[in-house]
C-alpha cells in the first residue's frame, strides 16, 4: 500500500507527459484489442479483470471521478448485477455534506477522486493519449491503427527494461514507451500480482492489456451504442441511396428514350 502511494507523483509524470517531455523516440506496441474496428466490442470478462487491476493497484493513487459507480452494471461494460454494483461501491467511502461525515459509497456516487493531488485522474486518460502519430507528427498512422491511447498505457506498463539510474536525487527507470526513455515511476505491475477469479493469465502483459481496456471503457462507455447507431445510419443511407437511384432512373427513362429517337 505504501509503495503504491509513493508512486503517485511519478505516475503523474508518466501519464500526463503525452510526448511533451524530453526528446527521443518512444515505442508503442499495437495491440489487437477486441473493441477496435467498426464491429468490435468490449469483452465483458476483460473489463472485469481490468477493474480488479485498477482496484488493487491503481486506485491507491488514481481516481475515476467522472465515472458513476452505477455504470458498472450497464450493458456493454463490466455488466455487474445490482448486488455486485452495491457491494463494489461499498469498498469506497465518500464525504456526505448532509451528515457532515464519510459514509460507504452508493451506486449513485462516482468513483473517488485521486487520493494524491499529483496523481492524474484516469477517467479519460485512454482518449487523452495518442500512441500513434506519423511522419513529422502528421498523425497519418492513426488512420490505420486508431489514436492508440490504450496501446500507450499498455506499452508504458510493459516497457520497463530493468535498467535504473540515480539523477538529481531521484531514481529513474528505463522505459521504452515513455518519451525520453526514462521515467520516475517504478514498475507498478508484477508477475502474478493480481489473482483473477476466472483463472485468467495474470502476467504483466495480460494485466496491462486488461487494465488498458478497462480505461478505454471508462473514457468511452457508450462506444458500443455509438457504433451500433453509426451502422444503422450507414445502412439507412445506403438503402435510401439505392431507392433514390432507382426512382431517378424510372422518372428519366421515358425522356431518355425520346431523346435517343
Amino acid at each position: 500500500m505504501l509503495r503504491k502511494i509513493a508512486l503517485s507523483a511519478a505516475t503523474a509524470l508518466a501519464l500526463s507527459a503525452g510526448g511533451a517531455m524530453a526528446a527521443g523516440e518512444s515505442h508503442v506496441e499495437d495491440v489487437a484489442f477486441p473493441f477496435e474496428g467498426p464491429f468490435g466490442k468490449f469483452d465483458e470478462d476483460q473489463l472485469k479483470r481490468g477493474l480488479k487491476v485498477y482496484t488493487e493497484v491503481c486506485s491507491a493513487c488514481h481516481g475515476l471521478r467522472y465515472v458513476p459507480l452505477r455504470t458498472l452494471g450497464d450493458e456493454g461494460g463490466p455488466h455487474f448485477s445490482d448486488a455486485e454494483v452495491r457491494a463494489y461501491a461499498e469498498l469506497y467511502e465518500v464525504f456526505d455534506p448532509e451528515i457532515d461525515d464519510y459514509r460507504p459509497a452508493k451506486p449513485t456516487d462516482h468513483f473517488p477522486m485521486s487520493g494524491d493531488p499529483n496523481a492524474p485522474d484516469l477517467s479519460l486518460m485512454a482518449k487523452a493519449r495518442a500512441g500513434f502519430h506519423g511522419p513529422a507528427g502528421t498523425g497519418i498512422n492513426q488512420l490505420f491503427k486508431g489514436m492508440g491511447g490504450p496501446e500507450y498505457i499498455h506499452s508504458l506498463l510493459t516497457g520497463y527494461t530493468g535498467e535504473e539510474k540515480f539523477e538529481a536525487g531521484t531514481v529513474f527507470y528505463e522505459n521504452t514507451a515513455f518519451p525520453g526513455g526514462w521515467i520516475a515511476m517504478a514498475p507498478p505491475l508484477y508477475e502474478e500480482g493480481v489473482e483473477f477469479d476466472d483463472g485468467s493469465p495474470n502476467s504483466i502483459e495480460a494485466m496491462s492489456e486488461d487494465v488498458s481496456a478497462f480505461l478505454m471503457w471508462t473514457a468511452e462507455p457508450k462506444m458500443m451504442a455509438r457504433k451500433q447507431a453509426g451502422f444503422v445510419g450507414v445502412l439507412m443511407l445506403t438503402v435510401l441511396s439505392v431507392l433514390l437511384y432507382l426512382t431517378n432512373k424510372r422518372l428519366w427513362a421515358p425522356h431518355k428514350g425520346k431523346h435517343e429517337s
